[in-house]
């Protein structure tokens, strides 16, 4: 057996059919729109679109939330036709391994430690960002060289450093709580999860309402800014309008997307996959993506990019920063979107090592990486091991590495991942057509082309940096599957 050996389809099936994958069908169109609106609306609106308007595109952020949603839904298409078909935890891991051998699988599974870790870790540090923003209410606030990267310096009006970060504790905090509650095994109960995305709803919807008369045309001219290079406050070079920049604030915001592919991991429990996923996928997607328009488009017009580039002014928490700078008389809604961005934060990191766990559970029954990641709590019944490693992995990058850095690491990682996933359909198709689909994306090898172009010029847009981050990442990971992976495969050795 070589590094292109596929796990058989009928075992994958078989998996799927036992127990706790055997799933009642109960959910409609409606209920999945409200699932992924639910999954989606997360910490990247908040926080992403102002670093992508500083450093990428200016107003025309807006344009790169657009070319984002485009490459999520198609993509999000054929997540949903491996769903159906393949409806068992490992998400794109699991497809890789079916559609294009093992070597992909780890690949994958390896890269998708980008979306979930990194991206957990991305949270975190925007929630150190917001906890600094509620404690300011009350007259206090954690320092800022305990609340920032090493990596990080905050300089006055004139350019000289006043103070230099030493480690982000706020961060590595509630990394260490909700790892802490996941070994438990304690779930969010139904009543608060919903409480939390109807926070975050409201809170878009109220922003876009009331912001939208303080909006000033002189923040949106020129809508699109000329192509330029912008060397932000840490030295990093990004693309500055144009279409280049275009692309790469559509790779930056993208991060706002991670977690549609909710619903498709949903398909055994729709009522009608064939009709409903398209719907529950495309659907919310749609939501969102006008949602995320609208906020991104008053809030560069209610506050200058520029703003969102200056430590001192709104480039952390910037949506408070905006409200109360320029909204005048609505300081309230400012605390009340710092309030419920913590909770939706929280639960966002939950999900996010959540997901994480659940890759490396199934890559370690494979026997890809050590039995150790598989272990389960004796009492609590939970990868308990796996959790105490990714803390380790997850509140280092949180403590340690700029927010901005491991946002694009999780853009670049998941959006490698998606196209994967579209290749992974169109080969099936080719490879294994006699395969019962309750859901067949239309025009294949269309959309799986057009999914992995389009997710590929967001890669493109996101600069030779985020390049050589996942390629160095992606080297780590193929020494490991050489020196260990290959070893240990359960399907080499039949074990």
């Amino acid at each position: 057996m070589g590094i292109f050996t596929k796990k058989p389809i009928g075992q994958l099936l078989q998996d799927s059919s036992d127990g706790e994958h055997t799933l009642k069908r109960t959910l409609s169109a409606g209920n999945l729109v409200a699932l992924g609106i639910g999954a989606i609306i997360g910490a990247g609106l908040f926080v992403r679109t102002a670093a992508a308007a500083a450093n990428n595109a200016g107003p025309s952020v807006t344009i790169g939330f657009i070319v984002a949603a485009i490459g999520c839904a198609l993509a999000g298409l054929c997540y949903a036709e491996f769903a159906s078909m393949i409806p068992i935890a490992g998400s794109a891991y699991t497809y890789s391994y079916a559609t294009m051998g093992e070597l992909v699988a780890w690949i994958i599974g390896w890269d998708l430690v980008l979306e979930y870790a990194v991206g957990a870790a991305t949270v975190g540090i925007a929630w150190s960002e917001y906890l600094n923003k509620l404690l300011e209410m009350f007259g206090m606030r954690v320092p800022y060289e305990w609340s920032h990267s090493p990596f990080e310096s905050l300089k006055d009006a004139a350019g000289q450093v006043v103070s230099h970060g030493i480690m982000n504790i706020p961060a590595l905090i509630i990394i260490f709580l909700i790892t802490l509650l996941l070994i438990k095994g304690s779930k969010e109960s139904a009543v608060v999860n919903g409480i939390i995305v109807i926070s975050k709803v409201s809170i878009v919807v109220l922003f876009i309402v009331l912001g939208w008369a303080y909006m000033k045309e002189a923040n949106h001219t020129p809508y699109i800014p000329a192509a330029t290079v912008y060397s932000d406050s840490q030295g990093v070079a990004h693309n500055f309008g144009g279409i280049w920049g275009i692309l790469g604030a559509a790779g930056v915001v993208f991060f706002a997307f991670i977690g549609f592919d909710a619903v498709s991991t949903a398909a055994q429990e729709a009522k009608n996959p064939k009709k409903d996923m398209p719907i529950g996928i495309l659907g919310s997607l749609a939501v969102c993506t006008i949602l995320y328009v609208l906020f991104a488009h008053v809030l560069t017009g209610v506050a200058n990019f520029e703003d969102f580039r200056d430590a001192t002014k709104g480039k952390e928490a910037s949506v408070a920063y905006a409200i109360k700078t320029y909204m005048t008389n609505y300081s309230w809604l400012a605390n009340l979107v710092t309030v419920a961005i913590l909770f939706g934060f929280s639960s966002v990191i939950l999900v996010m090592l959540m997901g994480q766990s659940r890759v490396f559970y199934s890559m370690s029954r494979d026997g890809l990486v050590p039995k150790l990641f598989s272990d389960l709590h004796p009492k609590f019944h939970t990868p308990y091991k796996s959790n105490w490693i990714f803390l380790v992995l997850v509140g280092g990058f949180a403590a340690f590495v700029p927010g901005d850095i491991v946002g694009d690491m999780t853009s670049i990682g998941t959006l490698f991942a998606f196209m994967l996933v579209c290749a992974g359909v169109w080969i099936l198709r080719v490879t294994n057509p006699e395969i019962p689909r309750q859901f067949k994306v239309p025009m294949v090898p269309v959309v799986s082309v057009l999914g992995i172009a389009v997710c590929g010029a967001m890669i493109a847009g996101l600069g030779w940096t985020n390049w050589a981050r996942l390629g160095g990442w992606l080297v780590i990971g193929l020494v490991i599957y050489y020196t260990y992976s290959r070893k240990h495969s359960k399907l080499r050795t039949n074990d």
